[in-house]
């Protein structure tokens, strides 16, 4: 489905990102998988891409940094000829554990500056600069992942809720500001997903271990994976500036 196109995912060394990386090269695409500090488990994934007999590489990149990320474009184009598509995956929140869930009176500057630099400011300066690309082939395909969390308030969430719904907003614009340039730009909204690091630590070893939060299951990384790869094919094609939840029905309780 996606032979020979060019696909970037950040935050591609784990969760979400390795998972729909792989499922990208099972269908044909070359891989440019984007970490900002887990190179060994970059490492790891290039691997397994190119044990499917892909071409893979890994970029060291902070999406919070303009050079970090105009580099990580160009490493792409330069590697591979073009970017055809991209996944902006990469993102942190509070877990219980890295980033404490408090009373928003209670957050500190450096975990709100963390979470929205990262999460927001991170899609801003990808967006930007795959954009330029994208522009000048006057073709391509974005998918941001946001959260369930970006579409209605949760408490002691600090930047996280806000940092996601700004991700929404900013990608419904860039997707009217290109929809008449053949790109295409769409956002999903993961609940809760095993088998990702925040949903491991904030969850603990219960769910985990039976699926289930609340009574509910939990969804997986590959459930969120075939929603990407169905985005960014030919059978989505008319499918622009949308906002896909994927949680098994959990928020209409």
């Amino acid at each position: 489905m996606f032979q020979g196109k060019t696909v970037v995912v950040t935050g591609g060394a784990s969760g979400i990102g390795r998972q729909t990386a792989l499922r990208f090269a099972q269908e044909g695409a070359n891989l440019v998988i984007v970490t900002k500090k887990s190179a060994e488990a970059a490492k790891a994934t290039v691997a397994e891409i190119e044990a499917l007999g892909r071409r893979a590489i890994y970029v060291m990149c902070d999406v919070a940094c303009e050079a970090d990320v105009e580099r990580m474009v160009e490493t792409a184009v330069d590697t591979f000829g073009s970017l055809d598509i991209a996944f902006n995956n990469a993102g942190v929140g509070p877990d219980g554990v890295t980033i404490p869930f408090v009373n928003v009176t209670e957050v500190t500057e450096h975990d709100w500056d963390l979470v929205a630099d990262t999460n927001l400011k991170g899609v801003f300066l990808c967006l930007k600069h795959e954009l330029r690309q994208m522009r000048s082939q006057r073709s391509g395909c974005i998918v941001t992942t946001a959260s369930t969390a970006g579409l209605k308030p949760m408490a002691n969430f600090g930047a996280y809720g806000p940092a996601k719904a700004g991700m929404i907003m900013l990608t419904k614009m860039a997707a009217i500001e290109n929809r008449d340039l053949g790109i295409r730009l769409n956002i999903i909204c993961p609940g809760p997903t095993l088998g990702t690091g925040m949903a491991d630590r904030m969850f603990g070893a219960k769910p985990i271990e039976d699926g289930l939060l609340e009574g509910l299951r939990m969804g997986t990384t590959d459930e969120v994976a075939s929603v990407v790869l169905w985005l960014c094919s030919e059978e989505a094609g008319y499918i622009n500036g949308n906002v896909i939840t994927i949680d098994g029905g959990r928020d209409i309780l």
